[in-house]
C-alpha cells in the first residue's frame, strides 16, 4: 500500500525529501566511480599490477550484489531508515580504512568493505515504490535518478583534478565527508515508509520465490541487467582505453567520462517527463533499442578505422540515454510484481544487475591487456546490450 507523498525537509516524523532520496542514491553512484581516474596511479603507489587495482571495481559489484540480497529483506523488516542509517555508518568506517590502508591487499578489502553504501540505491527505490504507484513510481524514480546522477557525472571529473592536484587519497577524504553529510541529512530527514512486517527474516526470505517464479520479474529484472551490464563493463574498460589507446591523462579522462553520465542523465530526465504518458514497457524498449544502435555503429566505425577518443566517448553517451530511459522503467516493473515485499524486490534485482557487472568490469579488465585496442570492450558491451533486447521482446511477447 503506497503512503501519502507528502514530505517535509528535515522532518524525520515524515517520507524522505527528493533532496535525501537523491544524496543517497548519489553517494553509492559516486562511490563506485570517482576513483577510477586515480587507478594507474593507485597501482604506482602501491607497486602492484594495474589488474589488481582494476580488481576493486569487480569486487565492490561483486560483494554489492550480495550485500543487496539481504538489504531489501532487512529494510522489508526492520524499516527503510534503521537499515540506511547502520549502512552509512559502515560505509564511513570503510572509507576511512581505504585512507590509512597500507598495501593493496587491504585496500582492496576496505574498497569492498565500501559496497555496503549501495543500501542508497536499494532503500532509495524501495521508498519510492512505498511513495507512489507503477507508471507515476517510474516517473518519480526517472527524476530522482536524474538527480542522482549528477554526482556520478561529476565524479569522475572531480576525481581526475583531485587526483591530478594532491593524489589518489583525496578521493577517498571527499567520500568520507560526503558521508558524514548524507548520514546527517537522512537521520534528520529521512522518516520510515515501510509498512514494517513482523515476520522472521527466515520468512522474509521464503518469500524469494514469489518473485523467482514470475515471468514479470524476470523479463525486467534481465532488461535491467543487460542494459546496466554496458554501463559496468565501461567501468572496467573504459580507464584502460582512455590512458593506453587514447593517451589521456587522468583529469582528461574524468572529463570525456562527463559524456556517457550527461547522457543518463538526459535519459532519466526523459523517463521522468514521459514514462506516466507512454508506460514503462515502451520506454524500455526504447532504452535498450537506442543502446544497441550507438554501439552498433561505434563497431562499425572502430573496424573501419574511423574511431578517436571523441567518437568513442561520444558515442557511448549513447548507452547512457539508453540506461536512462530503461532502468527507471524496468526498476518500476520489478517492483510492481509484489509491491508489499518492495524491499525484497529492489535488493534481489540489484544483485542479479551488479552481479551480472561485477563480471563484466572483470572480463574487461582480463581481456585488456598492453597492445589492446578498443574493439575488445565495444564487442562486450554490444553483446550485453543484444542481450537486454532479446529479455524486453520475450516479455512483450507474454500476456
Amino acid at each position: 500500500m503506497a503512503v501519502s507523498p507528502q514530505a517535509r525537509f528535515l522532518d524525520r516524523h515524515t517520507p524522505p525529501h527528493i533532496v535525501t532520496l537523491t544524496m543517497m542514491a548519489g553517494l553509492a553512484s559516486l562511490s563506485m566511480n570517482i576513483f577510477l581516474p586515480s587507478l594507474p596511479g593507485m597501482a604506482r603507489y602501491f607497486d602492484a599490477p594495474y589488474a589488481t587495482l582494476q580488481l576493486s571495481v569487480a569486487l565492490y559489484l561483486a560483494l554489492s550484489a550480495v550485500l543487496q540480497v539481504l538489504i531489501g529483506p532487512l529494510s522489508d523488516r526492520f524499516g527503510r531508515r534503521r537499515v540506511m542509517l547502520v549502512a552509512l555508518a559502515l560505509f564511513l568506517l570503510a572509507t576511512l580504512g581505504t585512507l590509512v590502508a597500507p598495501s593493496a591487499d587491504i585496500s582492496l578489502v576496505c574498497r569492498m568493505a565500501q559496497a555496503v553504501v549501495a543500501a542508497g540505491t536499494v532503500l532509495g527505490r524501495a521508498v519510492v515504490r512505498d511513495m507512489f504507484e507503477d507508471a507515476r513510481a517510474a516517473s518519480m524514480l526517472g527524476y530522482v535518478t536524474m538527480g542522482m546522477s549528477l554526482m556520478p557525472m561529476i565524479g569522475p571529473a572531480v576525481g581526475g583534478l583531485l587526483d591530478q592536484a594532491y593524489g589518489w587519497q583525496a578521493n577517498f577524504a571527499c567520500l568520507l565527508g560526503l558521508g558524514a553529510a548524507v548520514s546527517a541529512l537522512v537521520y534528520f530527514d529521512q522518516g520510515e515508509t515501510a509498512d514494517i512486517r513482523q515476520v522472521s527474516l527466515t520468512a522474509q526470505f521464503r518469500l524469494y520465490p514469489q518473485l523467482l517464479v514470475s515471468p514479470v520479474f524476470w523479463g525486467y529484472c534481465l532488461a535491467a541487467t543487460f542494459t546496466s551490464g554496458c554501463y559496468y563493463a565501461f567501468l572496467g574498460g573504459a580507464p584502460f582505453v582512455g590512458a593506453e589507446v587514447f593517451g589521456l591523462t587522468a583529469s582528461q579522462l574524468g572529463l570525456f567520462f562527463l559524456l556517457m553520465a550527461l547522457g543518463y542523465t538526459g535519459g532519466n530526465f526523459l523517463s521522468g517527463r514521459f514514462s506516466a504518458r507512454m508506460g514503462i514497457m515502451r520506454m524500455v524498449i526504447a532504452g535498450t533499442g537506442l543502446t544497441t544502435v550507438g554501439l552498433t555503429l561505434l563497431l562499425v566505425l572502430a573496424l573501419m578505422g574511423l574511431s578517436n577518443v571523441t567518437v568513442f566517448f561520444g558515442l557511448l553517451m549513447t548507452v547512457g540515454i539508453g540506461n536512462g530511459l530503461c532502468l527507471p522503467n524496468a526498476n518500476a516493473g520489478i517492483l510492481s510484481v509484489k509491491p508489499e515485499i518492495a524491499g525484497t524486490a529492489s535488493g534481489l534485482s540489484s544483485a542479479i544487475a551488479i552481479g551480472g557487472g561485477a563480471a563484466l568490469a572483470a572480463l574487461a579488465g582480463a581481456v585488456l591487456h598492453p597492445g589492446s585496442s578498443q574493439l575488445p570492450l565495444v564487442l562486450m558491451m554490444l553483446g550485453s546490450s543484444l542481450a537486454s533486447n532479446l529479455a524486453v521482446l520475450w516479455l512483450a511477447r507474454r500476456p
